[in-house]
């Protein structure tokens, strides 16, 4: 294993990690909206884009988080099929 070499996570991770940050952002900003003015009640904060779009939106961009932290593609072993197990000196492939 090379130390110091490059990131944690390949390009291609990084930018799903972006795009589910704005998904992310994007629920929240469907979210936030004007609350209601001294003691006179104001309907629209029981929008449904507020108690049901916006959250729905936000927990997809989460979950879409967690897919793009576990995405991974051997781009160099990319025609062999089943399980690839690597060690530091070689690679043994199991197909089935």
């Amino acid at each position: 294993m090379k130390a110091g070499k490059g990131y944690a996570l390949p390009k291609k991770n990084l930018l799903l990690l972006a795009v589910g940050f704005v998904i992310i952002l994007f629920g929240f900003i469907l979210m936030i909206g004007g609350g209601s003015e001294g003691t006179e009640f104001n309907p629209e904060i029981f929008s449904a884009q507020r108690v049901t779009v916006g959250p729905m939106i936000a927990l997809f961009g989460f979950v879409f988080e967690i897919f793009a932290i576990l995405w991974v593609r051997d781009e160099d072993n990319s025609s062999s099929t089943g399980l690839t197990l690597r060690d530091e000196d070689n690679s043994v492939s199991v197909s089935e």
